[in-house]
């Protein structure tokens, strides 16, 4: 690798004197950057760290701006989605132990999506931007950390507009798409507030051959189940934020290709640090502790997405006719990958499919099916009793052995003497 550092000239072979120090700094093209470099920041916002998102909310309204999503719609359709979440409380308080988790219902535009969320996925990308900016910075020769100086701020800044940019583009394409808060499988809206897009929900429903106000009770009924969920297993939310930043921590650059990512920026182009960043030099090296955390992560996704499955299947089945039909689309669509998929793979190197939904469905309708509602539901009173991927494997085993093990936790002596006697035995 060279040592030269960015905004420095390679010594020059013609030079006979040997002394690659005196190597002049070319202070034309540090000038250059920096006036661009001010006229950039100076639109781009007061955003500061990893990540600009200023920039990114700016960028996400612009694209938004021309579509019909950002606009207001009427006050029925408002009502409409106040009413749809009320009608699937209603339905769900027989099938599930979980109370409502419900607080406030909204209709969104994309744009209150975009303002709404922006502070979890703050949280989902600030460890990934950080440890990936830092990473090149940490791989560079003392040398050249020494020699470019305060110019390693200010790329850093370009890095926090370079992924403010991916960002805005990303949370558009997801606020135009999303059909509520929990669309994506992740607690990103507030929390108690149960939110669904009205606009997006119109377009989803071109060409499905069903009633608008089913697929709003429908889709009203899974946002309903996510807020049970996030808003009564307190470790819930926590632990999948937290999995994502496992996962970051674990980030490794290839040093190897940072002198050729040096040789694709203009230090008289700015934007040139963003081509380069999006060219996938820089995309880090998978290591066996972020498989285990994306291992942990896309089962646990599966079985969120699973237990709501189940649990709105029961709720609506016999309510709403096209009940079958709406939930394999949507399973379909969760499965196959979509804008969602898209944008954590771009923006946090995860893929937030959940490959295991039909095996999570299972088990949960097993659970149910063989010791209970209550039982079932009681599984996420403790994170330690989460079935884990192996156990999604063998859904009868696991059922056998969530029995025995609430034997123990309702009567540990019974349950120590009957350990001991099988020992004996």
């Amino acid at each position: 690798m060279s040592d030269v550092p960015f905004g420095f000239s390679p010594h020059d072979p013609d030079d006979k004197s040997g002394k690659p120090g005196d190597n002049p700094f070319d202070f034309s093209q540090l000038g250059n950057m920096l006036s661009q470099l001010g006229a950039m920041l100076s639109s781009a916002g007061t955003s500061s760290g990893p990540v600009n998102y200023d920039l990114a909310k700016q960028i996400a309204f612009q694209q938004l701006s021309s579509t019909a999503t950002t606009i207001g719609f009427a006050a029925d359709q408002s009502s409409a989605v106040t009413d749809a979440v009320h009608l699937a409380e209603m339905w769900l308080d027989p099938v599930t132990s979980l109370p409502a988790g419900t607080r406030t219902t909204q209709a969104w535009t994309a744009r209150d999506w975009i303002e709404r969320t922006i502070p979890t996925w703050q949280r989902l990308c600030d460890p990934v931007a950080q440890r990936m900016s830092g990473a090149w910075v940490e791989a560079m020769p003392a040398e050249a950390k020494q020699a470019a100086g305060p110019l390693l701020s200010m790329l850093g800044q370009m890095g926090g507009m370079a992924f403010g940019s991916q960002l805005g583009n990303a949370l558009a394409q997801l606020g135009s798409e999303v059909l509520t808060s929990t669309d994506v499988g992740l607690p990103l809206g507030p929390e108690g507030t149960a939110a669904l897009l009205p606009a997006n929900i119109e377009k989803f429903t071109e060409g499905l051959e069903r009633p608008a106000s089913e697929v709003m009770v429908f889709l009203a009924a899974r946002e309903a189940a996510h807020q049970r969920l996030f808003t009564h297993v307190p470790w819930l939310r926590q632990r999948l934020l937290d999995t994502v930043e496992e996962f970051a921590k674990g980030i490794k650059v290839d040093t190897s290709a940072l002198e050729q990512l040096a040789g694709q920026i203009d230090p008289s182009n700015p934007a040139s640090i963003e081509e380069a960043m999006g060219s996938g030099l820089l995309e880090p090296q998978t290591t066996p502790e972020q498989k285990a955390a994306l291992n942990r992560l896309e089962t646990l996704l599966a079985l969120v997405e699973g237990w709501v499955d189940v649990v709105v299947d029961a709720a609506v089945a016999d309510r709403l006719p096209g009940s079958a039909a709406l939930r394999e689309t949507l399973r379909r669509r969760r499965a196959s990958g979509g804008p969602a998929e898209q944008t954590f793979a771009t923006l946090v190197g995860l893929e937030l499919r959940p490959r295991r939904l039909r095996a999570a469905s299972a088990l949960w309708k097993l659970i149910g099916d063989q010791h209970g509602v209550e039982v079932r539901d009681s599984v996420w009173d403790h994170a330690e009793l989460i079935p884990t991927a192996e156990d999604l494997d063998d859904p009868l085993e696991f059922a056998e052995r969530l029995a025995n093990t609430r034997k123990a936790l309702e009567d540990p002596i019974a349950e120590l003497e009957r350990t001991m006697r099988e020992a004996e035995g």
